[in-house]
């Protein structure tokens, strides 16, 4: 018999760019209860869709067992591939409608393969709509790309 899963976690994440492509920051907030850990990245080269997809990523890998998680995230394509066009891609090979190869692979398949240890939730706010922790998210980011470029100097 499986250990029961705990109680919800809420990841919440977000991903900046300073210029698309340029350099990059993701943020993420943990939440179980009264329990909350922020996680910030940065890359040097990137696309604000590679940080979205890290900041998601980030937060699922930060769990040590399978639970149940609600992610919320201002990134429709983060949302919308985990939840439609993913099971597609992986049907046709990872070849998007165009017989192309689906843009950031290596991270959708980290994130599908995520999300095969746990019962995830996806859900899509508004951007820069007041969400308190998807501004949080942003600042972080923002803060992981002004510390990452100035560590760069």
């Amino acid at each position: 018999m499986s250990a029961p899963l705990p109680g919800l976690i809420d990841i919440f994440s977000d991903g900046a760019c300073s210029g698309n492509p340029g350099p990059g920051g993701w943020g993420t907030i943990l939440r179980c209860g009264d329990h909350e850990k922020e996680l910030a990245g940065f890359a040097a080269m990137t696309t604000n869709n590679r940080m979205e997809l890290s900041a998601a990523l980030a937060g699922l890998k930060a769990l040590k067992r399978p639970c149940r998680v609600r992610v919320t995230s201002d990134s429709q394509y983060l949302c919308k591939g985990m939840t439609t066009w993913i099971f597609s891609w992986k049907k046709k090979g990872w070849k998007n409608s165009k017989k192309e190869e689906v843009v950031n692979r290596d991270l959708w398949e980290e994130l599908d393969q995520q999300a095969q240890r746990h019962q995830i939730e996806w859900v899509w706010v508004r951007g820069h709509d007041g969400h308190a922790e998807n501004e949080r998210c942003d600042q972080l980011a923002r803060t992981a790309i002004s510390q990452g470029l100035a560590a760069a100097k």
